[in-house]
């Protein structure tokens, strides 16, 4: 039988899903309301395995996305991670996660081109046969990344075929557990290299609470414990006592440890050690209105995602050289700050995470910590260096912008709006939930990021 042509290809693939999509929909109208639960379970796990095999598919278009077999990408300039995120309203990192994992499933290709089974290929059989679930690629992928690098490959072959095994039978927390059990098994010596420890190390900072705390989590490498110990120990009974403690230190080893990781990197940003960031002293960067410095209530935002209150702000500033930019309360229109120069000055930064806070790309959650400065009217077509044109761009929209994939404009109220040219400009009101509230009793629009 000769090979289909792409468009037969499309034809027979596209039938077959809309089948699919009638057969659900055809499903979605039957009433089970007297089915009975012991019907209903056999339901259940046949949807179950049914949204298992749809899993192993998407997978494989994931797959063959990163790496098409007849060399067909997407037209020049269009990055097929935005299309995916957009298409599937997906987050960036999603996007990520799949393409990660359909890379350890999906056949590969050797640097010259020739075809290599998938880096994991018992699991890649499981995935396809629509036997596992996501918890269970997790599971299995988590315990055979925690084995060293000096467990032979027969026995990493042997413990993923093992873990595959049970994943068929048994749920993810099972598989993690003898996960544990295998790589105890094989590294009993608990013997690990630089490598090892380099690939496992990762410190991730949660998102913060209402009440301002955030949780901290991961692993450190040997040198990072030993820094943590040695700033921790300055935290014995009495020593460090933070202000406004009064009498004897009743603190927790817990608050101790704290005090002293906040401590040890208190003074690396005061010490100046740290160079620079994006053309700014490495500091702590907060803007507030003047009503609520001058009232010391209410909460200040940092040039990340952080919020800190107000009293904190006061008394940081009063004891390192920080970054305060205030507002009048209810103005959102910066001081006019003209360079003659290209680059943007200091000044201009603090105003952009003062005003903009992070990317001004609609739905982009990058905090300004992580932008550069954008000329709204490019600097090649004359636009100025001035605060009322300079906005923030995270890296990757910064270059789109550049490229000319986007094109931005200032809107009368002195916020950026970028347009890719399918629907009118939008600015971004995701650093701005002020504004998302404000906009809640409004009718359906085009976004959360739609502007005028």
């Amino acid at each position: 039988m000769e090979p289909l042509s792409a468009e037969d290809v499309h034809v027979a693939v596209r039938a077959e899903l809309d089948a699919v999509d009638t057969a659900y929909g055809r499903l979605r109208s039957v009433c089970t309301d007297l089915a009975g639960n012991a019907f209903r379970i056999e339901v259940a796990a046949r949807l179950e395995a049914q949204d298992r095999v749809n899993r192993g598919l998407s997978y494989r278009m994931f797959g063959e996305i990163a790496e098409p077999v007849d060399g067909v990408g997407m037209p020049a300039g269009v990055k097929v991670r935005d299309v995916l995120a957009s298409r599937l309203r997906l987050t960036a990192g999603e996007v990520k996660r799949r393409f990660r994992i359909a890379s350890r499933i999906r056949a590969r290709r050797s640097p010259t081109g020739a075809p290599l089974p998938p880096e994991l290929p018992a699991l890649a059989a499981a995935v396809e046969e629509g036997e596992v679930g996501e918890d269970h690629i997790a599971a299995v992928c988590q315990a055979l990344d925690r084995l060293p690098s000096v467990v032979a490959p027969a026995d990493r072959e042997a413990a993923e075929r093992t873990l595959v095994r049970h994943a068929r039978e048994e749920d993810s927390r099972f598989v993690a557990a003898i996960g544990v059990g295998i790589a105890d098994c094989l590294n009993p010596d608990g013997t690990f290299t630089d490598e090892d420890r380099a690939r496992r190390r990762g410190v991730v900072l949660g998102r913060q609470g209402p009440d301002g705390m955030s949780r901290l989590s991961g692993w450190l490498d040997p040198e990072g414990r030993a820094y943590l110990e040695t700033v921790t120990a300055a935290q014995r009974p009495g020593r460090h006592v933070p202000d406004g403690t009064e009498g004897r230190d009743t603190r927790t080893p817990e608050q101790r440890c704290h005090d002293g990781l906040k401590l040890g990197l208190k003074a690396g940003v005061e010490s100046g050690a740290l160079g620079q960031h994006r053309g700014l002293p490495v500091t702590v960067i907060v803007t507030t209105t003047l009503g609520e410095l001058e009232q010391a209530c209410g909460w200040a935002r940092t040039g990340g995602t952080g919020r800190l209150p107000m009293r904190d702000v006061i008394r940081m500033a009063g004891e390192a050289i920080h970054y305060l930019a205030v507002f009048e309360d209810h103005s959102t229109r910066p001081l006019y700050l003209g360079r003659a120069k290209r680059l943007a000055t200091e000044d201009h930064r603090i105003i952009c995470y003062a005003r903009d806070r992070g990317c001004t790309k609609p739905n982009c959650f990058e905090p300004g910590y992580h932008c550069e400065v954008h000329h709204a009217q490019p600097w090649s077509e004359g636009g100025p260096t001035d605060a009322d044109n300079l906005h923030f761009g995270c890296a990757c929209d910064h270059k789109m912008a550049t490229d000319g994939e986007y094109t931005t404009t200032v809107t009368e109220d002195g916020r950026i709006a970028w347009s890719d040219g399918s629907g009118p400009p939008r600015v971004n009101d995701v650093h701005h939930p002020e504004r998302l509230l404000a906009d809640s009793d409004e009718p359906p629009g085009p976004g959360p990021g739609a502007g005028p």
